[in-house]
Parts: structure tokens; C-alpha cells; sequence
């Protein structure tokens, strides 16, 4: 189960990075979501296939590891390019991780978003936004990365 709050930004928060990675992230299906994605962190590179259900605060999250191989013959079925993003995390307070991710740097259609993940729903609830995260899209699902992914790649 995923719970987690998105917000628009209008560039990376001026805090110390936990961690960052360059991810490819692309759709096999939307309806339910099917997606494969790499993440290169420092030289390693980690391959998954995802599934999610239908929600906004909350819904379904699979998560399967996948190989290299697998990862490239996947691909091959995608009927648009990658979406490319820059991640980054962030430290908050009560153990919380901001990340946050610069989509498809150096396009027309280049933006900024913020996730924040939680145990529970009272807990996504009780947060209270830092001020330098924008408009809270949680609840809007054109601002899903799959809605993004059939707008600038189909």
C-alpha cells in the first residue's frame, strides 16, 4: 500500500540531499498502471516493475525487481520514450523523505514535483507542508506521472 502527498515545486528545496539518482521510468499500460523503471545511483543501476491500483492518497503498490535483460525487453514494448528524472531526497522531520524529481530536464515540458510517503493516512493527514513545496496536486490525478507519460509521449 502507498500513501503519499504530491506538490508542485519551482525548483530543488535548499536542504542537505540523503541521496540522489538519474531514473527512466515508462508505462506498458495506464489503466491499471504497469510500469518499468531503472535507477542509477553512484554507478549501480536497479531495474523494478510496478503496479498500482487506482487512488490518489492512497492506493496499491507492487514493486518487483527485475534484471538487466528483462529490463531491455520490457522497454521494447513501450509505445513512447522514457520520462527522465532527476531524484533527489531530503531529510524531514519525523523521519520522513521528501523526494523530489526534475521531470524531463531541458524540454518544453520540464517541471518539478514532490512526493512524500507515510505509514498511515492520519499521518499524511497531520502534515504540514514546508513552505517552500507549492500547489498540493494530491488529489488531481492529471498530475500522475502516467496521465504526464500519455500527454508528452503518446
Amino acid at each position: 500500500m502507498e500513501i503519499e502527498r504530491k506538490f508542485l515545486m519551482d525548483s530543488f528545496p535548499p536542504l542537505p540531499v540523503v541521496s540522489e539518482a538519474l531514473m527512466l521510468q515508462g508505462y506498458l499500460c495506464c489503466a491499471p498502471v504497469v510500469r518499468i523503471r531503472s535507477k542509477e545511483t553512484a554507478g549501480q543501476t536497479d531495474y523494478k516493475l510496478c503496479f498500482k491500483g487506482q487512488g490518489t492518497l492512497v492506493r496499491e503498490e507492487i514493486e518487483l525487481p527485475l534484471d538487466a535483460q528483462t529490463f531491455q525487453q520490457l522497454s521494447t514494448l513501450l509505445s513512447g520514450t522514457f520520462i527522465r528524472k532527476e531524484w533527489k531526497t531530503y531529510a524531514l522531520e519525523n523521519g520522513l523523505l521528501l523526494e523530489c524529481s526534475l521531470v524531463d530536464s531541458g524540454t518544453s515540458h520540464a517541471f518539478y514535483y514532490a512526493e512524500v510517503e507515510f505509514e498511515s493516512v492520519k499521518q499524511a493527514h497531520a502534515f504540514v507542508p514546508p513552505s517552500y513545496l507549492g500547489k498540493e496536486v494530491t488529489d488531481d490525478p492529471s498530475y500522475s506521472m502516467n496521465q504526464y507519460w500519455q500527454r508528452t509521449r503518446l
